[in-house]
């Protein structure tokens, strides 16, 4: 079964990553704390009853693919303390801020993420931090050594449910670039 997942235009590939442009969406997200690999399921939570029709309309919604993660607005990502994350779902295409129902959870908003240009990894594995950390650094050291820099905060993006074999599972660090 095909799961839709946001639009974008393959600009580049390098031998380690790519560079993607993506076209605007929109996310439904939810903000927890904890640490990285550790709120996945309380914000999932939130965001899949909104889909599911917890909101104005009960209206269901398609599910998407990834899940994304970052930190919230202000957070500083230290390794030795929880910190606050924004978790989203991107909304199926063809809905807009206008069109999509409001949710009921206070805790859950709507947002359109814009036009924006991304290096990307992609690899496969668990969800662990140090299996993020690590592609994450093997990214910086590709960006400088192909003389691009990354701008604000990375994005964390997985596209499978738990329960899918660790080894098959397709994950992605997504760092805006000029």
């Amino acid at each position: 079964m095909a799961v839709e997942t946001p639009k974008y235009e393959l600009l580049k590939c390098y031998p380690d990553f790519e560079v993607r442009q993506y076209a605007p969406y929109v996310v439904a997200e939810t903000e927890v704390e904890g640490e990285r690999t550790e709120v996945g399921s309380e914000a999932f939570s939130r965001l899949a009853g909104y889909i599911f029709g917890k909101n104005l309309g009960a209206r269901k919604l398609a599910m998407t693919a990834p899940v994304t993660q970052e930190p919230a607005a202000g957070t500083t990502v230290a390794m030795t303390a929880p910190h606050r994350w924004k978790v989203q779902f991107t909304m199926p295409s063809g809905l807009t801020l206008e069109t999509l129902p409001e949710p009921t959870d206070p805790r859950v908003h709507l947002r359109k993420v814009e036009p924006r240009r991304v290096a990307v990894v992609r690899y496969s594995g668990t969800w662990s931090e140090r299996n993020y950390q690590e592609h994450f650094s093997q990214l910086e050291a590709a960006l400088k050594r192909e003389g691009l820099s990354g701008k604000g905060d990375p994005v964390w993006a997985r596209y499978d449910p738990p329960f899918k074999p660790w080894f098959l599972r397709t994950n992605e660090i997504l760092v805006e670039v000029n």
